[in-house]
């Protein structure tokens, strides 16, 4: 059973950086999609980034192109969100998500557009954008 674990979150003021990891157990991620979502107080969880392990494509939300780049290690089973310049829009709790068999540009734009249909999940780290 794959489990997902982030870590990374904390307080940043505006137009810093930051950089989650989620790490892998139990099954390798090469088979995988991840992707990286939040979700504010009040609002429904958002893809923010989305890679396929299989063929590399990735998507990155509008609001996030730029700024944020997600990462593979292969050899440590690990996803990274590199978030620089982050704004207090940013704040949210972010997630980790996987899902099998996902590979292709669409593919992955559909996994971070429709987070309902993402099979495995972590706990979770808080990220807070304040001065």
């Amino acid at each position: 059973q794959l489990q997902l674990v982030e870590s990374g979150g904390g307080l940043v003021q505006p137009g810093g950086s930051l950089r989650l990891s989620c790490v892998a157990s139990g099954v390798s991620l090469d088979y995988y999609a991840i992707g990286w979502f939040r979700q504010a107080p009040g609002k429904e969880r958002e893809g923010v980034s989305c890679m396929s392990s299989r063929d590399g494509s990735t998507y990155y939300e509008d609001s996030v192109k730029g700024r944020f780049t997600v990462a593979r290690d292969s050899a440590r089973n690990t996803v990274y969100l590199q978030m620089n310049n982050v704004k207090p829009e940013d704040t949210a709790t972010y997630y980790c998500g996987a899902l099998p068999g996902v590979s292709g540009v669409l593919a992955v734009k559909g996994m971070c557009q429709t987070p309902r249909n993402t099979k495995f999940w972590g706990q979770g780290t808080q990220v807070t954008v304040s001065s």
